[in-house]
């Protein structure tokens, strides 16, 4: 550290220090200030765009309740488009296809769980867009593309839904009249607890009676 002899000379330095480094200083105090300011600007713009989508949100929700497809098809549309990047933009497409479905539409409902099925937020709306696709796979007789997505479902974030794979898989099969293997994913189901009666009444409604007696004397 310098020492100085009087304080002419502290003066001095200070001012030969600030022309080698004041420039400098002010650009990075400036830049800094920038930084701050947008990082704040951006919460604050992410916060209103999710307090506007969950006002949406709400407003489609008492569309649902009082049935207006009209309204509800345009909020959702408006959600979608405005609000892509929130999750209340996969809630709503959900919503959509549903009504699509009910409209009759099951192409425009397949292409909207097609999008989420792949760009939805979360692993869970991934798997319920896939499901809900696959259904619609089945109500079209498209059974070998419902089997496929199925396949290509992703395992490591398909838990708590691999039952219900199961079964659907077992639909599609029987649907196909490929009964042994429609048995073997019903089973696969029970096991891996999807428990229903509906479930149970399948799996017996395609097992030979001799099977079902066996069963019931082993047990």
């Amino acid at each position: 550290m310098e020492i100085y002899d009087s304080e002419e000379e502290q003066v001095a330095a200070i001012k030969r220090w600030w022309k080698e480094n004041g420039t400098s200083m002010i650009v990075g105090l400036i830049v800094g200030g920038m930084i701050i300011g947008g990082w704040k600007l951006w919460q604050s713009n992410t916060q209103d765009k999710a307090n506007q989508a969950s006002a949406l949100y709400g407003q489609l929700l008492q569309s649902v309740n009082t049935e207006k497809t009209e309204s509800i098809q345009k909020i959702s549309e408006r959600i979608i488009a405005q609000y892509g990047s929130t999750a209340y933009a996969s809630y709503a497409a959900l919503i959509l296809a549903k009504i699509k479905v009910q409209q009759g539409d099951l192409d425009a409902a397949i292409s909207i769980l097609k999008k989420q099925m792949h760009e939805a937020d979360s692993a869970e709306l991934k798997n319920i867009s896939r499901i809900r696709m696959i259904k619609l796979m089945q109500a079209k007789g498209e059974n070998e593309m419902g089997l496929q997505l199925i396949a290509e479902a992703d395992q490591s974030g398909a838990q708590g839904f691999a039952a219900t794979y199961d079964e659907l898989k077992g639909d599609l099969y029987v649907a196909l009249d490929r009964l042994g293997e429609a048995r073997t994913a019903y089973e696969s189901a029970l096991r891996a607890g999807q428990q229903s009666p509906l479930l149970q009444f399948k799996l017996d409604d395609i097992t030979p009676a001799e099977i079902i007696e066996n069963k019931n004397d082993e047990g």
